[in-house]
């Protein structure tokens, strides 16, 4: 499994499309584009310097990372979940993660920890929401990155994806309790690793999913901010 999606081939302008991709996926994950949000083709195309065709290609391949809704002869729009569905994918997570963890650990190698330590280190540092946001996505992402699997690689990142939103407004909920059992969690995650105990990263890994998900179910204010 790869740190960051690649895209699937595209038939025509395929480096302009994986160029305006890229700019959208950053602007949705960044919170730019928000849930719900239209993205309307000559907008992009004009921002981007690029015809409609590549970006129709790009919107095709957000779609299938979960980023997108594409609707026929309507257009497209930042995928949106509601609580109901958030709750869905959070369950899903709690048991898909820890397998996709169990393929990736055997293969991390002592450089990976040793970034995985510091990514840890560096959330604790920073007070700045986006910039912790983008280092646990990087921290999970790395931790799993070794895994050599058919799908369920590619399955984890649009989850990951689809609930990006959600993840910023849980953050921003987060007391300094909250906050410290969070860091703890990632600095425990990484002493397993690096002792071999998959059976307690496995139970730290699903603990961190399910206290995400359990406050994210007590806020349900939260999936109408959003949008």
């Amino acid at each position: 499994m790869s740190a960051e999606p690649v895209l699937a081939p595209v038939p025509r302008d395929g480096a302009a499309s994986r160029r305006i991709a890229e700019g959208i996926r950053d602007a949705i994950l960044h919170g730019e584009y928000r849930p719900g949000s239209r993205l309307r083709q000559a907008e992009i195309a004009e921002r981007f310097g690029a015809s409609r065709v590549p970006v129709r290609e790009a919107l095709k391949a957000l779609e299938a990372e979960g980023l997108v809704t594409l609707v026929a002869n309507a257009g497209a729009w930042v995928s949106q979940l509601t609580l109901e569905e958030c709750e869905e994918v959070y369950q899903a997570r709690e048991r898909l993660e820890p397998l996709l963890l169990r393929y990736s650990a055997p293969h991390l190698s002592a450089h990976d920890l040793d970034e995985l330590d510091d990514l840890a280190s560096r959330m604790a540092a920073t007070d700045d929401v986006a910039e912790f946001l983008r280092l646990d996505r990087e921290f999970h992402m790395l931790s799993y990155s070794r895994a050599d699997t058919l799908m369920l690689g590619d399955l984890v990142r649009r989850f990951w994806n689809t609930t990006q939103p959600y993840r910023r407004a849980y953050t921003l909920l987060m007391d300094a309790h909250s906050t410290r059992i969070v860091h703890d969690e990632h600095h425990l995650l990484v002493t397993a690793l690096r002792e071999g105990d998959l059976e307690s990263a496995e139970q730290t890994i699903v603990s961190h999913i399910r206290r995400t998900r359990r406050r994210l179910s007590a806020h349900p204010e939260i999936f109408s901010s959003v949008a």
